[in-house]
């Protein structure tokens, strides 16, 4: 079996990656900026189910800097570059996210084509397809591309849009044989594995914690992490994967106040602070004046999309779990590993 690296080992798609690797057989090879976060790694995989020992090794690497990446990748058949910028608030400036975005994955990309890798697949974003676009009732497709001269584009759209398109036009102009498969996910749930984990489980945990007096006329794209990862894999060996790029998304857009009504039939009493009342989106162009955070989807405020995962299907054999089950389990996850208000005492 060949090594396989998968980026940004630490991260939420990162991690059910290498379970999924490691469970098939392959010796995996991660990338964490500190290799402090190795514990923290070998203890999300034990979580996951996975024991690796030596099966799992790590290379210290940031997408920032050039050091690290050559030694990652050699010996590689295959990469899955999952690391990408993510942070907690709203950046000062729209390059704090877009520059480690597109030049990391120039880095991830050289490197692999250096160490002689046959495929990378790289975790790009439904946010490379669906935004800058006037509301229309046809589902996205993996020809749509983000139309960053279009309607307002937040910062983390337009880093991935750019990193995805910088990435295709490096393999038409100086890729040698080296190939990319790329999958667009939606907004990633399911169960968590520590307390790293993505923005939509960030939604799940407020609800559950009855962070919100209410809900926000907002409609999401739901895919579970497992399902995810799956795809990731199914795009690194497939042939026809090639040069192709996979929407990740299990079902039809869910409104938040539909995943707050999932939550409270599905979780009994540890739903109990969950909030299914629609706010009034008045209220939440007020709660914006105060919270940067919240004026980022003002945009976004009663537009319904939906994307089609027809390819993925049709072409890899790819089945993702229902969009109330990846709910139901990000909310499972949360409770079981104590990282809800009033439920970590309990936890311990």
């Amino acid at each position: 079996m060949s090594t396989i690296l998968v980026t940004g080992g630490s991260g939420f798609i990162g991690s059910h990656c290498i379970l999924q690797l490691l469970a098939a057989g392959h010796p995996v090879r991660t990338t964490v900026r500190s290799l402090k976060r190795e514990r923290d790694v070998r203890a999300m995989l034990k979580e996951g189910g996975a024991e690796p020992g030596d099966r799992l090794s790590f290379v210290t690497a940031d997408l920032e800097k050039d050091p690290g990446w050559a030694q990652a990748a050699a010996g590689c058949e295959y990469v899955l570059h999952v690391a990408s910028p993510l942070p907690p608030g709203v950046p000062k400036h729209e390059d704090e996210l877009i520059i480690p975005a597109r030049e990391g994955t120039l880095r991830v990309l050289r490197a692999s084509r250096e160490a002689g890798v046959k495929r990378v697949v790289l975790t790009s974003s439904f946010a490379a397809i669906g935004y800058g676009r006037k509301e229309r009732q046809t589902p996205f497709t993996e020809k749509d591309w983000t139309d960053l001269n279009g309607e307002v584009v937040a910062p983390y759209q337009k880093s991935k849009t750019l990193a995805e398109r910088a990435a295709w036009n490096f393999i038409a102009e100086e890729g040698g044989q080296l190939e990319l498969s790329v999958v667009n996910p939606v907004g990633v749930f399911g169960p968590v594995l520590g307390p790293d984990y993505s923005t939509s489980i960030l939604l799940v945990q407020r609800l559950m914690d009855g962070a919100m007096p209410g809900v926000p006329h907002l409609y999401f794209g739901v895919v579970d992490v497992r399902d995810v990862a799956d795809l990731h894999i199914r795009a690194m060996i497939h042939p026809a994967a090639k040069g192709e790029r996979f929407l990740a998304v299990a079902g039809d857009f869910m409104s938040f106040q539909d995943i707050a009504k999932v939550l409270k039939s599905r979780m009994d009493a540890d739903a109990k602070k969950v909030p299914t009342r629609q706010l009034p989106n008045f209220l939440v162009r007020l709660a914006a004046l105060r919270d940067p955070a919240i004026k980022l989807i003002l945009p976004e405020l009663g537009k319904l999309k939906n994307a089609s995962n027809e390819k993925a299907r049709r072409m890899l054999g790819w089945a993702p779990r229902s969009n109330e089950d990846s709910i139901v389990a990000t909310a499972e996850s949360l409770v079981r590993l104590g990282l809800l208000k009033d439920r970590s005492k309990k936890a311990a």
